[in-house]
This record gives C-alpha cells, structure tokens and sequence, in this order.
C-alpha cells in the first residue's frame, strides 16, 4: 500500500483536537470528533491492507491478527504500565477498584462494554477515569474481529456484492445510531454497533480507492476538511452525538481520503512537515493524554489549572515522540532477532495476562485500601468520609421501570408510620425525592409520610419525558400512578420534589447526561428533534405543565408543597473529600484546608442562578393558596458560593445529590418550615 502523508496530516488534525477537548480549552468544544475520524481512518487503512492481501492470495488471519498486535500492545502496555504507580499512590480504594476493573477490560478489549455499563446516573465522572479513552480501541478491535471474517466470506461472491453489502451495514448502523442518541444514549455512544458505519466508511474508502480511485479534487478535498473544522469548531457536548451529525466529521475524512490526492491544496496542507510528525506520533499521543489529565485531576483537590492541563497536553505529545520511537517504531518493523515471526502474539498474551492478575487483584481486593491507614472509629478522617453515606430509607422501593423489559410500576413507600398520625404526607419525585427523606424525621414523628418515586423521573403530569438513561413512554405512567394514589389515598399533603432543571434541556440542544420534555400530543414515537421549537421547546413545556399538575393535586383539596433542587457543584465533593483523607498529611486532615478545599470548589451563587434560575422563577410564581414553594439554597450559602460541605463533612455523595449529612442539615429549616404551612392551614 503506497504511504500517503496526507493521512498522517488527517490523523493529526484529528488527534489534537481531542487532546485539547480533554484540557477543557473551549475553543475546541467539538474535539470529540476526532475519534470519529480515526474511525474512518483505520476502517480505511485495515481494509485497504485486508483487500490487498485477497487479491494476492495472501490473506491470513494470524498474520492479520500479529499486524494489529505489534502495532496496538506494545504503547498501550506501556502507558497502562505507567499509570500502575499514580494509581497506587493518588486513587483511594473505590477509584483503584474501578481502575483494576478498566484494566481488566482493556486487556480483553471490552473497556467499551465496561464504561458504558459505569456510566450511571451515580456514576464517577468520566474525566477521573484514566483508562476511559479505551473504549475507542476497544470499538475497533471488536471491528478487527469481525471484518477480516466477513471480507473473506464476502470475497467469493465478488466485489459489487462486498460493496453492497458494506453499504447496506453502514446504512443499518446509522439508522440505529440515530435511534440510539434518542433512546439509548449511553450504548449508542460506546457500543460497536452503533459506531461501525463509521469504520466502515473509511472501508467504502478503501475499496473506491483499490478498485477504481477518483482524481484528485481541489473543491471536494478542501470540503472535506471544511466539514471537520465545523464539526471541530461548532459542535460541542450539547449536540447530540454520534447522530446524522457525525455525518460531518465522518464524510469530511471520507472526501479527503478519496479527493485529497497528492498535487491538491488540501494534500499539501495536510503533507505539512508539522502536522505529519504529529500524525505519526497520534496513536502514542491519544493513549499518554487522557491519562495525564486524569491523574493530575485526581491528585488536586480543587480543578487542575488550564496552564497545567496545557502543559500535559505538550508533554502527552513528548511522551509520544518517545513511545513511537522507541517502542512503536522497532515492533512494527517486523519480526526482530529478540522477537521473531509470530511470538509477538504470545508475548502480548503473556503480558496481557500480568495486567489481568493486576487489575483482578485491585478489583476484588477492594481498591487494597490497607494502602492507606484505615481511619480510627470516631477520628476525624472516619467522621469526614462518614458523610458521604446516602440515604438508605426505601432503598426497597426503587422500582426497575428503567431497565428493559422491568415492570413499570410507581411503588407506595411508606417511611415513617408513627400512631395515630395528624397528616398524611406522601413525597413525589425522582431521586432528589429520595435523598431528602431523611430530612423528614422530624416530621415523621407526628405525621404519616410516604414517597413515590424514580431515578430521572420528575413529577410531571400529561408530559413527555425523553431522559439520558431512558427513551420516551417511561415515566408518563408513573405520573399518573402517583396522581392516582394520591386521588384514592386519603391524603392531606404531597410534596414535589425533583432536579427541576435537569428535565429543560432541548431536544437538540440538551448535554448527553440531561432530559428533555415534550408536550402530549407529541407522543413517545415524536421524540426527536422535530417538534422542539420556541413553543414546544422544553423550558416551554416545563411552564406550561408544572402549574397544570400543580393544579390537578389542588384540586383534589390537599395541600401542594414545592421544594427547589439543591444547588449542583461543578466539583465531585467526594472525590475532593477521599483525596483530602487519602492524600492529607499524616498528622490528619486539616479543618482549615479541608474548609479552603470546600470554598475553593464549590459552585457560586451566580452560576448556579444562571443554571437554575428559569425553573425557581416558574415555581416562585405557583406559590398561593394552598401552595407552598420551598428553597433550601440560602442554606448552602456563604460569601456568594453555595458551599458543599463544611469542616466536618460533605453535604452530598456526588455533585448534585445530597449526602445522608447534607439532608440533615437542611432537617431542621425544612421542619420550621412545614410547622409554618400546618399553622397557615390550620387557620383557614
């Protein structure tokens, strides 16, 4: 196969990108891409080479398979062996339990199967996570599985047939990845299925080009790298993806790679000394960058600068100069007299094999926490990651509507049941609802309290929900099961409660962690983009509907309590709070600080009124007769930041769900509170 630097000049444009994305530069907000073009182009490179070899005669899977081993392992073991130190002196026993759990995965190459069954509601945040950017690998390796098998049984019905059949897989699979960013968001994203059309157009790449190639076109070869920079320089994490939209990334590398022939514009451009140096070096530059920033993330407390993310980010590219010179370059040369023929092979297994041991041994021996002193009972480090404890209160009750298949049906919880109670209370919502039931102990002295509810699932009669973990049709049923309980059971007060802006992102527009809603006479099977305008629009869906189902349960005479969602940190408290533990000196945590720590990362009040001010106004308005609207934030509040934790501890388990100790801290003001609405009813 004939070298063509412009190649290495697309893998260039391709990988810097990324890197930069993962430092946090926004100018770079659609980075992402880039992986979709390594896509095209090893769909490209591996079929040109597999197609060669069937028309020689030469084809033969060991020698396909010891090809991809001497380029893939040898980096890849070198990097994850680099990471085995930082992970044992920086991440606590939880984090190195996941982490041997990720190493196991990549060994096997199922790292994507693995982050995609973590990636949770509760989930570790993916930037903590330095084997994540493995899930690419592990796509294309599953492709390398298949696509030698499938060409070679192909190959007997001739090359139109291979053609065709090609196209008609690459058709499937984009239709099922634009099902998926709707219905499926977190498997459309990692998963092989819905990412192959992208491999398998750099094969429709490889076979134009072996069997009949195009001349080189100015116009379409600078279209195709237009087409990359808008998706570079224009995308960002509110567009869903992989969708119709990675059409852009995925055929601006196809243009380049069938137009973009030595003599064009953009062949030259890209043939630039610079930009192919990278190129060379971009497989090493991909598998050093992700671990560099998560490490350095995970040893600071508060968020690493972005001079020292861009300083990883030159050092990732140094690193890879060495790992291509020196590791990359003499493997790929062919057998060596230290390694000859296909002993590469058994050399990876065997190496592999020291990496399973390795991550099993983390992984079932809990992250080794004997690493660490264990904190003694009553001290101050037990006391501190004591605090990160969530509520365990109707923990039973979470029904399984989420999962395929799983009965969708609200469950009656009760929660505190005291004698002869004055009120019955039953608590509404998703899993904002729940954290805050320990807040009512309390009130469940003297009255009757119950809740409904589940995870991404707010409140929200006669409305749509389209949520990241869940397609459209999901929670309408348990809204209206709630409402009827509440119609039928004799009750005197619901609460709503619910992460009321997490449920107004638009259809279009929304982060891949985030739900939208649709009006009714949308429908499950309208969940796309189509009705998502100015009118339909989530924000507007969300004003029109909350008064409505705030109406239906007035209505019913009982009294309507409203509370506002807590505030949501940039920061991961318990990450920052392990790290204060793990990492502190070894007199103990220092009060002051942790306390800086705290200040240092939590989220201010203008941030958090930008992000969450248009729901807070909407439900500020409901409050009336019969209707009572709560806030807790001012709570949280301190010289223009809500704080996270104070010296003795995190007020919640993740960045927006209360702790165990957050819910009671807010136990006393949120019991003064419903003193003052059972007086205030009372009275009337």
């Amino acid at each position: 196969m004939k070298y063509r630097s412009e190649i290495d000049g697309l893998r260039a444009v391709a990988v810097l990108p990324v890197i930069l994305f993962h430092a946090g530069v926004g100018v770079f907000s659609g980075g992402f891409v880039g992986v979709d073009i390594f896509f095209v182009i090893s769909g490209y490179l591996i079929t040109s080479l597999l197609v060669a070899d069937l028309e020689r005669g030469q084809f033969s899977l060991l020698t396909f398979y010891e090809r991809r081993a001497r380029r893939i392992c040898p980096a890849l073991f070198l990097v994850m062996a680099a990471c085995l130190p930082f992970a044992w002196v920086w991440m606590g026993p939880l984090e190195l339990r996941d982490f041997g759990r990720s190493i196991v995965s990549v060994v096997f190459f199922v790292s994507n199967f693995v982050f995609w069954r973590e990636d949770g509601y509760f989930s570790a945040p993916a930037e903590l996570k330095p084997l994540l950017h493995t899930w690419s690998l592990a796509v294309e390796e599953q492709y390398y599985l298949f696509a030698p098998v499938c060409l070679f049984l192909l190959w007997r019905f001739g090359k139109k047939a291979l053609f065709w059949a090609t196209v008609a897989t690459a058709l499937a699979s984009l239709a099922l990845t634009e099902w998926g960013w709707r219905h499926a968001p977190s498997a459309n994203f990692y998963l092989t299925p819905f990412r192959v059309w992208e491999l398998l157009a750099g094969s429709l790449c490889a076979m134009r080009m072996t069997w009949r190639a195009p001349r080189g076109n100015d116009a379409l070869g600078a279209a195709g790298l237009a087409l990359i920079l808008f998706s570079i320089f224009g995308f960002d994490g509110k567009t869903p993806f992989p969708s119709l939209y990675a059409l852009a990334p995925v055929g601006g590398a196809a243009l380049i790679i069938l137009y973009a022939r030595q003599g064009t514009w953009t062949a030259r451009l890209l043939s630039l000394p610079p930009l192919v140096g990278i190129g060379l070096i971009s497989y090493s530059a991909y598998l050093w960058h992700q671990p560099l920033f998560a490490f350095a993330r995970i040893r600071a407390l508060a968020a690493p600068p972005e001079e020292l993310l861009l300083g990883l980010a030159v050092l990732s590219l140094g690193l890879a100069y060495l790992s291509w010179r020196f590791v990359e370059q003499p493997f790929r040369r062919g057998p060596r007299p230290w390694l000859p023929g296909r002993r590469v092979l058994v050399a990876s297994c065997a190496v592999g094999t020291l990496f399973v041991a390795l991550g099993l041994y983390g992984n079932l021996s809990g992250g080794l926490p004997e690493r660490f002193p264990i904190p003694a009972p009553g001290s101050r480090e037990a006391m501190l990651l004591d605090t990160l404890k969530g509520n365990e209160l109707g923990q039973d009750c979470w029904p399984d509507g989420l999962k395929p298949g799983a009965p969708r049906k609200a469950i009656l919880c009760p929660i505190f049941t005291p004698e002869n109670p004055k009120r019955r209370i039953l608590i509404i919502g998703d899993s904002h609802a729940h954290i805050l039931l320990p807040a009512f102990a309390q009130i469940g002295k003297t009255d009757a309290v119950s809740w409904m509810g589940l995870a991404s699932c707010p409140p929200f009669l006669g409305v749509t929900v389209r949520g990241a973990a869940f397609g459209a049709g999901v929670c309408e049923p348990f809204a209206r099961q709630q409402y009827e309980t509440v119609k039928a059971g004799g009750y005197d007060m619901v609460v709503l409660v619910s992460a009321w802006s997490y449920y107004l992102n638009s259809l279009s527009e929304g982060p891949a962690d985030s739900a939208s809603m649709l009006p009714p006479e949308a429908g499950p099977a309208d969940a796309g983009g189509a009705i998502d305008g100015a009118a339909n629009g989530s924000k507007a869906v969300f004003a029109r509907f909350i008064p409505r189902t705030v109406r239906a349960y007035a209505d019913l005479g009982i009294t309507v309590v409203l509370i506002d969602q807590m505030p949501e940190q940039p920061a991961f408290p318990q990450k920052v709070l392990r790290q204060a533990v793990y990492l502190g000196r070894s007199g103990g945590v220092s009060p002051e600080q942790f306390e800086q720590a705290v200040r240092e990362t939590s989220q201010s009040v203008a941030a958090d009124t930008a992000a969450h001010g248009f729901a807070t106004a909407v439900l500020s308005r409901l409050a009336g007769a019969n209707v009572w609207v709560l806030s807790f934030k001012d709570l949280f509040q301190q010289n223009g930041v809500y704080l996270w934790g104070d010296r003795n501890g995190s007020y919640y388990f993740d960045n927006n769900h209360l702790s165990l100790y957050g819910a009671r801290f807010v136990e006393n003001s949120l019991t003064a509170a419903f003193t003052r609405i059972e007086q205030a009813t009372a009275r009337n």
